[in-house]
């Protein structure tokens, strides 16, 4: 049983009334109590934000610990731990001795232990002649038993606040996508409102969210993403029960995205990509252009005709650019047709017209206009205009100046914020 009585430290390190306050506490242990060594070291590394230690001192923690020799930390088994500076650099993966005294330091000022030093600094145990320790000088682990409860507590906070802004930020995700498919199909409908000025609310809200997000900052975003997501219904809504809409699965199942273009996207079944004979420098294989009446004018390359863009692996344009399959059928993409469908709804969110998007579908081919609209979307903060940035990219396509690749391959090889897209 260690001593009671107050320490103060060796040498020319000075006492302070925060070392005395954590004497104190350190006396103040409920008899009888008993923690898991392992399972309270957990605790602490779940409530470092409050505790305010960093993760080298967790690790000097970590090495005391392993001196300890029980691995249920009580009182009646002495809690002063006495390592050598040797041995306990060797454990915290071989920190240098400033190092550790500065750590030491941080898990002192913390309140998680104290020191008992002997008369001369260093640091040992007097044993009886049964080889039982009476006295024990080095690094007292009573503070960490002593706030024990305090300390769990701090961790299940934690580990709540947490799980409270995992399910805060799924609830913006679905809400957010849900507002602009309700856009999209209010659009392709043709239902009478003001969706531009609503399209515009929509990009303001999208805009505000942050990239490292709290509950406290994202909370009041959702709420607004909701009444914005339940007055969209409504008026849909509305129009549904003036109309008298037969909203038989079936009927969905034929609806259009897009009634400009000439294919139907949710009924029709999954067609493989074109690929035609490769050019002599071009070792890949290429995706013919969607074929119709407006890829029958004469190209802007003097006569010759643009030759065809080459098409990437989908989980390739999945890695590049993840956003896109938030607009997914399901939230997700498991197919080409679901990046098509996908591209159908985004192009409505960034405000690119459906005549531009077709002319990119005519000169591209669908998958890699659809993979074009996710690179936009993946940096669409830095693009002004979405649109008129697709009718360019048309147009160098036209000429034989654009490539999917270079664009692709950039947001593919970095994802620092700013990076400017490449073609």
């Amino acid at each position: 049983m260690e001593s009671r009585y107050v320490t103060t430290p060796f040498g020319r390190r000075a006492m302070s009334l925060g070392m005395l306050v954590n004497q104190q506490l350190a006396e103040t242990i409920e008899p009888g109590i008993t923690r898991n060594k392992w399972k309270l070291f957990r605790a602490v590394c779940e409530a470092r934000p409050s505790l305010g230690v960093t993760d080298r001192a967790l690790t000097v923690l970590d090495a005391l610990l392993t001196f300890y020799p029980d691995d249920e930390i009580s009182e009646a088994g002495g809690l002063v731990v006495f390592p050598s500076n040797a041995q306990l650099s060797l454990r915290a993966r071989g920190m240098t001795a400033a190092t550790l005294r500065r750590h030491l330091a941080v898990l002192i000022d913390a309140g998680l232990i104290l020191r008992k030093d002997s008369p001369n600094g260093k640091r040992y145990a007097r044993r009886s002649r049964a080889g039982e320790i009476n006295e024990a000088f080095g690094f007292s682990l009573a503070p960490l038993l002593a706030r024990a409860t305090e300390i769990e507590s701090m961790a299940a906070q934690v580990v709540a606040d947490r799980e409270l802004l995992r399910i805060t930020r799924d609830r913006l995700t679905v809400c957010r996508r849900d507002v602009a498919k309700l856009i999209a199909a209010a659009f392709d409908e043709g239902v009478p409102g003001d969706w531009a000025s609503i399209l515009d609310m929509f990009r303001t809200l999208v805009g505000r969210i942050p990239r490292v997000a709290t509950v406290k900052t994202i909370s009041p975003i959702l709420e607004e993403m909701e009444m914005l997501r339940s007055e969209i219904i409504n008026v849909l809504e509305i129009r549904v029960k003036t109309q008298k809409i037969d909203a038989r699965e079936s009927q969905i199942e034929r609806h259009k995205q897009n009634s400009n273009l000439n294919y139907n996207y949710e009924s029709e079944q999954r067609q493989e990509i074109t690929r035609v004979a490769p050019l002599p420098s071009d070792p890949q294989p290429r995706s013919e252009p969607v074929r119709g009446k407006s890829r029958e004018r004469a190209p802007h390359n003097g006569g010759v005709a643009p030759r065809s863009l080459q098409s990437f692996p989908l989980g390739l344009v999945l890695q590049a650019c993840p956003q896109i399959a938030d607009y997914g059928p399901g939230g997700r993409i498991d197919n080409w047709r679901d990046l098509i469908t996908a591209a159908v709804v985004v192009r409505t969110m960034l405000g690119v017209s459906s005549t531009a998007y077709e002319e990119a579908c005519m000169a591209m081919g669908r998958e890699n206009a659809a993979t074009v609209i996710a690179c936009i979307l993946e940096r669409g903060g830095h693009i002004n205009s979405a649109g008129g940035y697709l009718r360019d990219l048309t147009r160098r396509t036209e000429r034989g100046e654009f490539a999917v690749g270079p664009m692709l391959m950039a947001l593919a090889r970095t994802g620092v914020p700013g990076s400017r897209l490449a073609g």
